[in-house]
C-alpha cells in the first residue's frame, strides 16, 4: 500500500520556488531517505506533508488522506519530529509526553501505560521523573521521538532527526529506527548527512535545488545513473591471468590487481557475471571468494548533484 504519494508538489515564498514539481511514492513499511544539501527543500517539503505548510500548487497524500483538503485526519496519522523541537526544561519527561497524549485526546485512564510503552520503547524508563532539562542532548532526541509516538502514527516524518548528536547517540537513533519498522511503520527520514542513511533506508530520493534528481530503491538508482558495480576477487593464484581473461569482457570497466585478490568494475546487470566467473575456473585461476563491494549513498550523491540549493 501506497502510505505517502506526492503529485507535482511545488512551493513558493515570495520569489523563491523551494520545491519544485515534487513527484515521489513511500509504500508502507518503508524507510525512505529523502537527502539532500542544507537548502534543498527537504524542511520545507516535510512541513507540507506534515500539514504545516500550504503548497502553492500540486496533491499531497499521507495514507490515502489528501493533505489540504482534511489537514486533522493527516495529523492524526502522523508523528511529526522537526529539525529543531522546543521541549519545556521546567516539567518531568512523564509530564512531557502526559502533555501530548492529552493534545491526542488519548483518555486520562489510558495515558499512563502509552507513556510507559514509549519510554521502554526509547529506552529513556530510567529517566521517567528526571526533569527534561537534565537530560542530554541525545536523550532530548530521544523524548521527541518518544512525543512523536504517543498515538501510534502509521507514519513518521523526521526531519535530521540526528542531527548534532555524538556517534553514539546517532547509532541509538538509527537503530531505534530500525526497530520501528519492524513494527510496521512507514518512515519519511531527511539528513543531509549521508552516513546517516546508508545502512538504514531502503529507499531514497536525492534532491537538489528543491527538484528530485531521483526517486527508488538503490540497486534500482544504481543501474538507473550508470554507476558500475565494484567487485572483489580473491584467488591462491592465477591473478596475471585472471586479469588477462577479465580484460576480455565488455562489460568489465576495469581491473586492478592487490596482493592476493583482484578488483573489477562491471557496468550494467549481473547477466554476466556467470561467464566471468566460469572464464576464470577455465583458465585456472583458483577463486576462493568473490564479493560485491556495496555502492553507498555518497557514490550516488556525488554522481547526480550540482552543489547548488534553491
Amino acid at each position: 500500500m501506497v502510505m505517502i504519494e506526492v503529485q507535482h508538489l511545488r512551493k513558493e515564498f515570495d520569489k523563491v520556488v523551494a520545491v519544485k514539481d515534487l513527484t515521489l511514492t513511500v509504500n508502507g513499511g518503508d524507510i525512505y531517505g529523502f537527502i539532500g544539501p542544507n537548502g534543498a527543500g527537504k524542511t520545507t517539503t516535510i512541513k507540507m506533508l506534515a500539514t504545516l505548510l500550504k503548497p502553492t500548487a500540486g496533491r499531497a497524500y499521507v495514507a490515502g488522506i489528501d493533505v489540504v483538503a482534511h489537514p486533522e485526519e493527516v495529523r492524526g496519522v502522523i508523528g511529526y519530529m522537526p529539525d529543531f523541537f522546543g521541549v519545556y526544561d521546567d516539567v518531568k519527561v512523564w509530564e512531557y509526553l502526559d502533555f501530548f497524549a492529552a493534545a491526542y485526546k488519548i483518555p486520562r485512564a489510558q495515558r499512563a501505560q502509552i507513556i510507559d510503552d514509549v519510554l521502554e520503547l526509547t529506552d529513556l524508563t530510567g529517566k521517567k521523573d528526571s526533569f527534561v532539562e537534565e537530560l542530554s542532548r541525545g536523550m532530548k532526541q530521544r523524548l521527541c521521538l518518544a512525543k512523536t509516538l504517543v498515538h501510534d502514527p502509521k507514519v513518521l516524518l523526521l526531519d535530521e532527526p540526528a542531527s548534532g548528536l555524538d556517534p553514539r547517540a546517532r547509532i541509538e537513533i538509527r537503530e531505534l529506527l530500525k526497530e520501528l519498522r519492524a513494527m510496521g511503520k512507514t518512515i519519511f527520514v531527511s539528513s543531509h548527512i549521508l552516513s546517516e542513511l546508508a545502512d538504514l533506508c531502503n529507499t531514497v530520493g536525492i534532491i537538489e535545488a528543491g527538484e528530485l534528481i531521483v526517486s527508488g530503491h538503490l540497486d534500482e538508482i544504481v543501474e538507473q545513473v550508470g554507476l558500475s558495480r565494484a567487485f572483489e576477487i580473491r584467488a591462491l593464484e592465477g591473478l596475471e591471468r585472471a586479469e588477462a581473461i577479465l580484460r576480455e569482457f565488455p562489460a568489465v570497466r576495469d581491473v586492478w590487481v592487490e596482493e592476493d585478490r583482484l578488483g573489477m568494475e562491471l557496468d550494467g546487470p549481473l547477466d554476466e557475471m556467470p561467464n566471468i566467473l566460469q572464464a576464470l575456473l577455465e583458465g585456472g585461476v583458483q577463486v576462493v571468494t568473490v564479493r560485491e563491494q556495496t555502492t553507498d549513498l555518497e557514490d550516488i550523491f556525488m554522481k547526480l548533484t550540482k552543489g547548488t540549493v534553491a
